[in-house]
């Protein structure tokens, strides 16, 4: 019998969608599901872009160009130039989905066995872009106790080896809300520097920060040019998740000229969605205005909720729509499934995400869930009731 390939076997599943076919079965059988697992936000696409997909003319749905038209790359450059950050059209790879800048950053800067190290917790698909790359995620805990901030330069210079080719971030983060301060992301900047490696950033969640806290972008730090790469994404931004048009940007010229080789490979991005994406870039502050309201108000209302329940430990996110709870359980992964194959009240469950798959390191995260607050507040309210419940229940 023809055989699976290792790198297939080791490939991790989503620790985000694994659980989806408990909770279709759950809905079979008439239960209602709280999804809280997945960072889908419920916010209205806007309309400008769903307009210009219904009233386009388009006669022939051609390929577009392997690094997206150039007229939304210049558009695209005007809006970084638009929040201090000054980039060209040509220092712009669009790409299917900020997943896809990912891989074609690690099918640039890495060869088989190399090493990125990556702050845990982060987004699990790391894992799995590694894993498909060859590449060896080498990890450095931050810990719920201060709200997961970057850990001491120091845990970072000690795990740097001769493989090492990067420090990978999310900031905001995905799966806690961390956002780094500039001193921070200035911190990693002169290590990356002082070693020769590259800086990647993952800012598709730029436009969520909170409590009057600004986003700093590793491309607004002077002098790293050749070291900073950052991944982003329309999916957040815009509420535009199913478009999957992202893209990768550095002013490392050979970087780019090898990354546009990999968008080559796979032809182009896709076409409607270009059309959408370039369409939203008109949308105006006031929407995001009124986005960060309502979040922080979610945030706000999940953190005083959870904090509620005995035993259960939150960090408050200042990015985002995520946080990481610390819940009364052994083992989250249990806990979820259970939730959704055996407990019910009055009809309804919620579905969490377990936090083990967020982690790199064995055994890390293994009593924690990552929630998103992308429901409406009182849903939000009724999915944290529930939960309330199902641990009474689940440790009774």
């Amino acid at each position: 019998m023809p055989t699976i390939s290792e790198k297939g076997i080791k490939m991790p599943e989503s620790p985000i969608r694994k659980l989806v076919p408990f909770a279709e079965d759950a809905k079979k059988r008439g239960v209602n599901v709280f999804h809280l697992n997945i960072g889908q936000p419920d916010i209205k696409t806007p309309q400008v872009a769903l307009d210009a997909v219904k009233n386009n003319t388009l006669e022939i749905l051609e390929y577009s160009r392997s690094e997206g038209s150039e007229e939304y790359r210049t558009k695209l450059a005007n809006y970084y130039g638009g929040r201090d950050i000054d980039v060209n059209p040509n220092e712009i790879i669009i790409t299917t989905g900020g997943s896809e800048a990912l891989m074609f950053t690690m099918g640039t800067i890495t060869d088989i066995d190399d090493e990125i190290i990556i702050p845990e917790p982060f987004y699990a698909n790391y894992n799995g872009f590694a894993t498909a790359s060859g590449v060896k995620v080498v990890p450095v805990e931050s810990k719920i106790d201060n709200n997961f901030a970057l850990p001491p330069i120091e845990d970072f210079e000690k795990l740097i080896t001769l493989k090492t080719k990067a420090i990978l971030i999310c900031n905001p983060g995905n799966p806690t809300g961390y956002l780094y301060t500039k001193e921070e992301i200035q911190k990693l900047a002169a290590i990356v520097k002082k070693h020769d490696l590259f800086l990647i950033a993952d800012e598709v969640y730029r436009e969520f920060a909170y409590d009057g806290a600004e986003h700093y972008s590793i491309l607004q730090v002077e002098g790293l040019e050749k070291n900073a790469i950052v991944v982003d994404s329309v999916s957040k931004r815009y509420s535009m998740c199913g478009a999957r048009i992202g893209c990768m940007i550095s002013r490392n010229k050979e970087v780019m000229t090898t990354a546009l080789k990999f968008a080559q490979a796979r032809l182009s991005p896709p076409s409607f969605a270009l059309i959408a994406s370039e369409a939203a870039l008109d949308t105006p502050q006031s929407y995001f205005d009124e986005v960060i309201e309502e979040y922080v108000e979610r945030r706000d209302l999940l953190i005083s909720e959870l904090n509620k329940i005995e035993g259960v430990t939150v960090a408050k996110p200042q990015g985002a729509f995520y946080c990481i709870a610390q819940l009364p359980v052994e083992n989250s992964d249990d806990f979820a499934q259970w939730l959704l194959e055996d407990f019910q009240l009055d009809g309804e469950t919620v579905m969490v995400a377990p936090a083990a798959g967020f982690y790199s390191t064995p055994g890390i995260g293994k009593d924690q869930v990552r929630i998103a607050y992308v429901l409406k507040k009182e849903n939000l309210i009724k999915a944290v009731s529930i939960l309330k419940e199902a641990l009474k229940q689940y440790n009774a």
